[in-house]
């Protein structure tokens, strides 16, 4: 693991954007692995800003995105599908025939069928994570199989309460998915990790200090060739 610490938010992204920006003008048609929820965000507005100044194009890239909620339909405003059209895709020249996430909608069989065919064709180049309170990565939560593949899954309770910022309450938030399986996880030729925020600290630290255990899932990480963290100081304040 190459673990990259920064004293703010701001500088993290920056940092995050060059890097992703390097990546793809060396690769131009690279598949990327993307996440969703706040921790992508700034730097998905990075990339957009990027996009805007001819610094980078996303004309031949091809996305797989970790999850989508179950029961949401497409033009949710918090579906999965809507928040990375909202966030990155309309805003850059992506072609949105080579996006790929999972149905919340489709039978659950039927989508994971889909999603995991699809993502069998495809060698992600970088998969990019962001890490749950609980240590889930995707939506893995903990007890969840090294060896999993595209699942449905029942999101712990530390999970919906983490997502409910992103609904007017947490009633509203839907409390299944379809993710992307470990074993997909893992099969990523490099995985870029992004961690902010005290509240992380502790599962930052058992990610990467602890043992390589399924009860925290980030823990695999570990076992992969090619990880690249970037953490803000708070984050890594168990580092110490």
């Amino acid at each position: 693991m190459k673990i990259n610490v920064f004293e703010t938010k701001e500088e993290l992204y920056r940092a995050v954007a060059d890097f992703y920006i390097k990546a793809i003008n060396e690769k131009p048609n690279m598949v990327l692995g993307l996440a969703t929820g706040t921790t992508p965000i700034p730097l998905y507005q990075n990339l957009i800003k990027a996009y805007q100044d001819k610094l980078v194009s996303f004309k031949d890239i091809t996305t797989f995105n970790l999850d989508e909620y179950i029961g949401l339909p497409k033009t949710h405003k918090e579906s999965y599908f809507s928040f990375m059209r909202n966030q990155l895709f309309n805003h850059v020249d992506i072609n949105l025939d080579n996006t790929h996430i999972p149905s919340g909608v489709l039978e659950p069989n039927e989508a994971i069928k889909e999603f995991q065919t699809a993502l069998d064709d495809h060698q992600v180049d970088i998969q990019l994570l962001g890490l749950g309170s609980n240590g889930h990565i995707g939506f893995n939560e903990p007890g969840t199989s090294f060896d999993s593949t595209t699942h449905k899954t029942q999101l712990a309770l530390s999970t919906i309460q983490d997502n409910s910022r992103m609904f007017d309450s947490i009633d509203e938030v839907p409390t299944e998915s379809i993710t992307m399986g470990i074993k997909d996880i893992m099969r990523a030729s490099k995985i870029v990790m992004i961690a902010t925020g005290a509240q992380k600290a502790d599962a930052v630290y058992k990610m990467i200090k602890g043992q390589v255990d399924e009860s925290l899932p980030a823990s695999i990480l570990q076992k992969h060739d090619d990880v690249v963290i970037f953490l803000d100081k708070d984050a890594a304040s168990l580092l110490k």
